[in-house]
């Protein structure tokens, strides 16, 4: 039991030293800074107290955010010679997207992941197995609904035109709850497979060569449909949106515990897997769900509900938005360790603390989303055609030759996939997680730099899709199949973290920002839909995290082979 603790203590110290970040000077200014009952707090001592607290929390996002904003901005002024318009709001949105950002992830910390870690640890001696895969299943369910990302799949849907894609509109209008309680149900289903598999010791591979092939299937059989073959990326794109600062942290920390509890925790790695098996089912479930709508004929693409004018669009309505997607995860974790596993909280106002700042994190994110990384989006793909086709509006000549132009584009997207990758805390946790269980055998730099090649590729290619009108069920299908023969020939532990990796890469900032810069592609290309690019995204890394893999093999046998020589 010592010995699961302590590779357990591992792992979530990994993610806890990259986190939390609390600076000894900020405890030093607080101990000096305490006001006796005769002396008053002043200006200067509450800067001492915040800023080294603030400045760790708000530059991990800015180091996110503010690169992507400056590449979108400087390829429109020096490739595209045009500027941001209503520049001022996109800015105010932007920042209030990296301020919503670092209050909702401090919550996630203080409040939620908590509870994951006792909960994994805890419930696999105190609960019978059937209460902990009940457990993990409204887990991953309660997880998805409070994912900040899921909001950017209506956003990104007011582009959909009706007229060439009214299933795919219905999906994202009138039709919305049942997308996200299809996106909510296969991540819950995920979640309780993936503990099945630390319970028994199932194999990656063998669950990836079942599920894998099933969703290809079902992906075949709807491109065959009319209707149904533009439902395709938006399915595919949905396993990226699932796997974002919630459910990534939250999954892993109960899977991690779980699998040291049950005494699979040999192998260092053998946590991993839920995430990618998250990023799977949502496929499964929202290509099911497609397809029974289809059945039912005609859909309507507008709803008749009315939204009061105060009401929509308002920091009230966001607030209620947020306590609806954050409250039923709260709730749900309080009433397992308080009631079923009787673990008392030990700092109530912590949690506290955190529940309201992740409740203030998603409210002002959203508010700043549309105005902010979705507007910025929307405008990139837009104006990025002018590179190689006549402008939309004003009718003027392309600003270079057609190749060249879309060499261009392609080269921007590859950009921002990678620069996007780089930037994402919870690659670069992992990165520093893996790096401490394998010995230094797999480094971070390089699993970031493998990850962030796959990514970009895949946005390419998903670029490409929509600038060439490609079906993306063939590109799915020789992109997913090469990634199965490079499952096949390599390791179990590399196989888990080659498909988790590509889980991770699609947080709150990418996922807005790269379905937004699609749906404006596509919009200004002539494209009924322009999803696909996560799609894409995820499966990059899995090919690229294996191929470096494999390499690294290679490297260690020749060398192996010239010290015995």
């Amino acid at each position: 039991m010592a010995e699961k603790r302590i590779r357990y203590g591992q792992y979530l110290g990994a993610i806890r030293r990259h986190h939390r970040q609390i600076s000894y000077n900020s405890v030093v200014a607080m101990e000096r800074a305490s006001p006796s009952r005769s002396s008053r707090l002043r200006a200067i001592d509450v800067h001492r107290l915040l800023t080294p607290y603030v400045s760790v929390r708000l530059g991990e996002q800015m180091r996110a955010v503010i690169p992507l904003t400056l590449m979108l901005i400087g390829f429109q002024a020096l490739a595209l010679r045009s500027s941001p318009e209503e520049a001022g709001a996109i800015a105010i949105g932007i920042c209030a997207v990296m301020l919503g950002l670092m209050f909702f992830m401090e919550g996630v910390k203080q409040g939620l992941m908590p509870f994951a870690e006792n909960i994994g640890f805890l419930m696999p001696s105190r609960a019978s197995a059937f209460t902990l895969l009940g457990f993990g299943c409204l887990l991953g369910a309660a997880a998805t609904f409070a994912e900040p990302a899921i909001g950017a799949l209506q956003a990104a849907g007011l582009a959909v035109s009706a007229e060439r894609a009214g299933l795919l509109k219905a999906l994202l209008g009138p039709y919305a709850h049942w997308l996200i309680f299809a996106i909510a149900g296969g991540v819950g289903l995920a979640v309780a497979l993936g503990l099945l598999r630390m319970m028994f010791a199932w194999r990656l591979k063998t669950l990836i060569f079942v599920i894998v092939p099933l969703c290809l299937g079902l992906t075949l059989y709807a491109a065959g449909q009319p209707g149904l073959d533009k439902v395709i990326g938006l399915a595919w794109d949905c396993g990226g949106v699932t796997t974002g600062p919630v459910t990534v942290p939250l999954v892993l920390a109960v899977g991690i515990g779980v699998a040291a509890a049950a005494g699979r925790g040999n192998n260092p790695l053998s946590g991993f897997g839920i995430v990618t098996l998250a990023s799977l089912m949502p496929v499964i479930a929202v290509l099911g769900v497609a397809i029974y709508l289809n059945t039912l004929g005609a859909l309507p693409t507008t709803t008749a509900l009315v939204t009061p004018a105060w009401y929509s669009e308002t920091p009230v309505a966001e607030l209620l938005g947020a306590m609806r997607a954050i409250l039923p995860l709260v709730l749900l974790l309080f009433v397992v360790q308080r009631v079923l596993l009787k673990y008392k909280m030990p700092r109530r106002d912590i949690f506290i603390y955190g529940v309201i700042t992740s409740l203030l994190g998603m409210m002002i994110f959203n508010l700043g989303l549309t105005a902010g990384l979705v507007e910025l989006g929307n405008q990139a793909g837009n104006n990025v055609p002018w590179a190689f086709s006549a402008h939309r509006e004003t009718g003027a000549a392309p600003l270079y030759p057609r190749a060249l132009g879309l060499t261009l584009t392609m080269v921007f997207a590859f950009c921002i996939g990678y620069a996007a990758t780089v930037a994402e805390p919870a690659l670069n946790a992992m990165g520093i997680t893996v790096e401490n269980l394998s010995d230094g055998a797999f480094k971070k730099v390089l699993l970031i730099r493998a990850v962030a090649i796959g990514v970009g590729l895949g946005a390419a290619l998903g670029v490409a899709k929509i600038l060439f009108d490609l079906p993306l069920h063939y590109l799915l299908f020789a992109a997913y199949s090469l990634a199965l023969v490079l499952t096949w020939f390599s390791r179990e532990d590399l196989v888990n973290l080659a498909w988790d990796s590509a889980g991770v890469t699609t947080g709150p900032v990418t996922v807005p920002l790269l379905l937004a810069l699609g749906v404006g592609l596509g919009e200004a290309v002539g494209a009924a839909e322009g999803f696909g690019i996560l799609a894409m995204c995820s499966v990059g890394p899995i090919i690229t995290v294996m191929t470096f893999g494999l390499w690294i093999k290679t490297r260690s046998k020749e060398r192996r082979k010239g010290k015995r020589a």
